[in-house]
């Protein structure tokens, strides 16, 4: 009888976790905050400061001028090391989203917490690999870290290509729902300040309007820049309470987040704007 239940019990737990993971695809219907990187089959989900590094990371990758292929092997090292979040603490005196470590001279513990400056010394130091470009994912990203096991980053080879695409270019193929859809007056200054800090020195300004509101601009020549701004904006648009984001014809509106981009008459040509 006592394993009848124990089978039982198991069952029930399947069960749930099946309905979570269904319910994960419906966050309207939860009320949750998240984001979605990716379309289709190669959707994946992320909780808000996953989407925040992960836009971050391709930001690093655009100023550091690093190629597609280095950006797949720093999101397969992140999700092994961290599952993409930025702890202050790891294994001895490991931390930030690489678990890079003070004691190995990747730099101060007080700035290895900090996505921008973790990312631009995982982006040099995989640059000093040579060939990293031919290499299996899993073996550029063990080149740079010397972990314990290497072949541990091979299982997010897949997710991190998808998340490459999402990140770098794809169209309306990351979108968020902000807590409390970003209520409040927009932080555009800081967010300005941040995106220029990841992305390097793109022109960005607050002199744009649109009717009495206060906005940010930011210049993206190319279509690929566009997109991969554009997801930084909404994935940060918690933090900076942004209440809106439209590029090349569309639109995302926090308030309404979870549908994704909408379809948006004019707009700057060739500019990325948030209010």
């Amino acid at each position: 009888m006592g394993r009848l239940t124990l089978v039982l019990l198991l069952a029930v737990a399947a069960l749930g976790a099946g309905v979570y993971v269904a319910f994960r695809h419906v966050p309207n219907i939860l009320g949750e905050t998240g984001c979605t990187a990716g379309t289709g089959r190669a959707a994946v989900a992320l909780d808000p400061q996953q989407a925040q590094i992960a836009a971050t990371i391709a930001g690093v990758a655009h100023q550091r001028e690093m190629p597609s292929r280095a950006l797949t092997v720093a999101y397969a090292t992140a999700m092994q090391e961290t599952h993409l979040h930025d702890p202050d603490y790891g294994d001895l005196d490991s931390v930030g989203v690489f678990q890079q470590r003070p004691s190995e001279g990747w730099g101060p513990a007080s700035k290895l917490i900090d996505p921008v400056y973790a990312s631009t010394r995982f982006f040099r130091a995989l640059a000093q690999v040579p060939g990293y470009q031919r290499m299996p994912v899993y073996k550029a990203a063990q080149a740079v870290q010397h972990s314990a096991d290497g072949y541990a980053y091979k299982q997010y080879q897949g997710l991190a290509s998808h998340l490459t695409t999402a990140f770098t270019g794809a169209p309306r193929a990351v979108w968020c729902w902000p807590p409390g859809h970003a209520t409040g007056k927009a932080q555009l200054t800081p967010a300005r300040r941040a995106i220029v800090k990841a992305f390097g020195p793109l022109p960005a300004s607050r002199s744009a309007t649109r009717g009495d509101a206060p906005s940010l601009l930011v210049q993206a020549p190319q279509s690929s820049l566009g997109w991969s701004v554009a997801a930084w904006l909404v994935t940060h648009a918690g933090k900076y309470k942004l209440h809106e984001v439209r590029y090349a014809g569309f639109r995302w509106p926090a308030p309404t987040g979870h549908t994704g981009w909408v379809k948006d008459a004019g707009g700057p040509a060739g500019s990325v704007f948030a209010s």
